[in-house]
């Protein structure tokens, strides 16, 4: 994994950083780091799916942690749906690893990323973790809107078809 020897990809105010992208076969994640995670980038037309952590007070891709026995696409599929309230029309296609640099204690981890599409907005309900759910259109033309998650609009760029 990258160690800031080459510029990083995404950083946010905290110091998490983005360090690299692997396109990869699923399956076969970098051994380097763990892979504790898988992130969702769910498309509408041309506007991503963000939602809004009570905690971490911004907006981001919906995902989170693999809990035990589950493989990154299980838990990028529940974490969309139980985030959300949203599903993809079709299978989660694989996109490929993110690999970040945590802050405060520098470290390394990475997170699959996956992609879908959605015809239908289905209802949201907020919980415990979500307050909200937004839909973005990630123009890099465009300046990130106020508490957008820096490192999550980086990969949903990469996530556009």
């Amino acid at each position: 994994m990258s160690d800031f020897t080459d510029p990083p990809l995404a950083v946010d105010n905290r110091g998490n950083a983005l360090v690299t992208f692997v396109r990869a076969t699923e399956g076969a994640p970098p051994r380097d780091a763990p892979l504790p995670a898988s992130l969702v980038a769910l498309w509408h037309a041309d506007r991503v799916l963000l939602v809004f952590d009570r905690y971490r007070r911004h907006w981001e891709l919906p995902g989170g942690r693999t809990e035990d026995g589950e493989s990154p696409r299980q838990a990028a599929a529940r974490e969309l749906s139980e985030e959300s309230g949203q599903v993809s029309d079709g299978p989660l296609r694989f996109i490929g690893y993110a690999g970040f640099v945590l802050a405060p204690d520098r470290r390394a981890e990475y997170a699959a990323l996956f992609t879908g599409s959605t015809t239908t907005i289905r209802d949201f309900r907020a919980n415990e973790e979500i307050m909200a759910i937004r839909w973005w259109n990630p123009d890099p033309r465009e300046p990130l809107p106020a508490g957008v998650h820096p490192l999550d609009a980086h990969l949903a760029r990469l996530t556009r078809d």
